[in-house]
């Protein structure tokens, strides 16, 4: 497969339409406003850690005034992840229902927003807790719903960087809580912590608001039967005449390709475990994936950053969190631009391998140093290096595979496992490693050594990237199952599609079927 051209990329951009080619700009604004989920969570996340370090939060919430136990640090802030899981759980049951577009709209508007209030309002920890978790179910909801919608609208051609997009919003949502709380942590009243959780409220209303104008997904009304209005949704995104030949012939791959699944059965979530399509593998992989991406120990920094740096004799704790966001936010963007061009598995393999590198360093420093000054220098730096390496690869090349791997019969579904996988083991990591990282009865004490677990788990998503992660640059969603079929992992980036839907064809009577004579021609250079 040849990579975009650039006048072909741009062109695509602007409307054409009296050429007789479309034009993406409807959908890649779609995309991109779709991403702005991404902020709810990343600026949750970036305000709690701050809000916990505030002087006037510890002389007001804690039970001992002055400090946050390990336990009550671990139960604030990773009970929001267990809301989320819970979230993506159910996300399935809305997307299939109700549609992708309704349910990003009731998730942002109503859910999300109720947490808010009751974070707002909380003066203790109950209360703040309660409204975590309601904050949580919306995310959560958002999560594994918005790589699924952008996945579903946007063109192949750009459909990596589209979905990378809902990374770099929560790296944009990350920085702007961070400097919002490093703007209110000195004021000595509740305004330092209610302003920062309440502006929350404007992300949420943009969202929900922006998405009652946006079309909904063409795949779910052709999941839905439904083909006025999937003919419809593709006329809006393609900003192309409803009975224009590109229209027609799009809708009817879907459709197609939606059947030739549902004939090899139902849709139900063992079905995301079968071994039809090589179901079983794209669950696996998914599951594995957010996991792991967890497990790099990106989370640790924005979670308990603010707290670490302080513990470890940093001065300027709240600032050295900013320049971290920074930078988290700012190497989003290559990521962003290199998906498309490089594709997937390289920026999978690469990024393992820099933050594998980057974690051993600090934990070794740490540990062989005894000049805390010259330690506390070295672990800042590679903390950051780290991080840019996380930004660019595994922050948002995750969601990217997650959005495109399963087949549309299980898609909602097998997206919602995944993303699931990622809040469980988020909870679990956030809930631990105030154990592990504290002194005190009890705790592993382990400060910056906890790297070297980090390190460890980043040397395992080099292992997994080579060996389960399959190159989808430039191919269409009903393409990938070909690429399943025909390929191993590392030799998927040679994959070139042989047939209009991989392994199907269509009959003279225009329905849909395998067509067990099909014969694959791997010199065949259609896409």
């Amino acid at each position: 497969m040849s990579a975009v051209k650039p006048k072909s990329f741009i062109r695509r951009f602007v409307n054409v339409e009296e050429k007789g080619d479309e034009s993406a700009f409807m959908a890649i604004f779609v995309g991109v406003f779709a991403a702005f989920g991404g902020i709810l969570f990343g600026y949750d996340t970036g305000t709690i850690s701050g809000v916990l370090a505030m002087d006037y939060v510890l002389e007001t919430f804690p039970d001992t005034p002055g400090m946050f136990t390990s336990s009550e640090n671990s139960l604030i802030v990773s009970i929001l992840s267990l809301g989320t899981f819970l979230g993506s759980l159910v996300a399935p049951y809305f997307n299939d229902w109700i549609g992708r577009r309704l349910t990003l709209i009731l998730s942002s508007l109503i859910v999300f927003n109720l947490g808010i209030i009751l974070q707002t309002a909380s003066t203790g920890i109950p209360l703040l807790v309660a409204g975590r978790v309601f904050a949580g179910l919306g995310v959560g909801l958002i999560s594994s719903t918005v790589p699924l919608y952008q996945s579903e609208c946007v063109p192949k051609w750009i459909r990596g960087a589209l979905v990378s997009f809902y990374q770099f919003a929560i790296t944009i949502g990350l920085l702007l809580a961070n400097i919002v709380n490093n703007a209110t942590h000195k004021m000595n009243n509740s305004g330092s912590y209610r302003i920062p959780i309440a502006i929350q409220f404007l992300w949420a209303l943009i969202l929900g608001i922006g998405f009652i104008f946006l079309p909904e997904s063409p795949r779910f009304w052709v999941k839905r039967e439904k083909k006025e209005e999937a003919l419809n949704s593709l006329h809006r995104l393609r900003r192309l005449p409803v009975d224009h030949p590109e229209v027609i012939e799009e809708y009817e791959e879907i459709r197609a390709n939606h059947e030739y699944e549902m004939s090899l059965g139902s849709s139900g979530w063992l079905d995301c475990f079968k071994s039809s399509n090589h179901q079983r593998l794209r669950i696996f992989t998914g599951i594995s994936l957010q996991a792991l991406q967890q497990l790099t120990g990106v989370n640790f920094v924005f979670y308990y950053g603010v707290t670490f740096f302080k513990n470890a004799g940093i001065n300027n704790s709240f600032l050295i969190s900013v320049v971290c966001n920074v930078i988290n936010c700012v190497c989003t963007i290559p990521g962003i631009v290199l998906v498309e061009l490089l594709g997937r598995r390289p920026l999978i393999l690469s990024g393992a391998l820099g933050m594998f590198i980057s974690d051993y360093i600090v934990s070794i420093t740490s540990v062989a140093s005894n000049d805390s000054g010259a330690s506390n220098n070295v672990m800042i730096a590679f903390i950051c290096i780290f991080i840019a390496f996380f930004a660019a690869t595994w922050g948002p090349i995750c969601w990217v595979i997650v959005g495109e791997i399963f087949p549309l019969r299980v898609r909602a579904k097998s997206i919602a496992l995944s993303t699931s996988s990622n809040w469980l083991w988020n909870f679990g990591i956030a809930y631990a490693t105030p154990y592990l990282v504290d002194s005190g009865p009890g705790n592993a004490d382990l400060g910056p050594k906890v790297y070297f677990i980090w390190g460890s788990c980043n040397l395992l998503c080099l292992i997994f990237g080579w060996f389960f992660v399959y190159e989808t640059k430039n191919l269409k969603l009903e393409q990938i199952d070909e690429l399943y079929d025909t390929c191993k992992p590392w030799k998927s980036s040679k994959f070139v599609p042989t047939t209009y839907l991989g392994n199907h064809a269509t009959n003279e009577a225009g329905s849909y079927e395998a067509d067990p004579k099909l014969e694959l021609d791997h010199s065949d250079s259609r896409v």
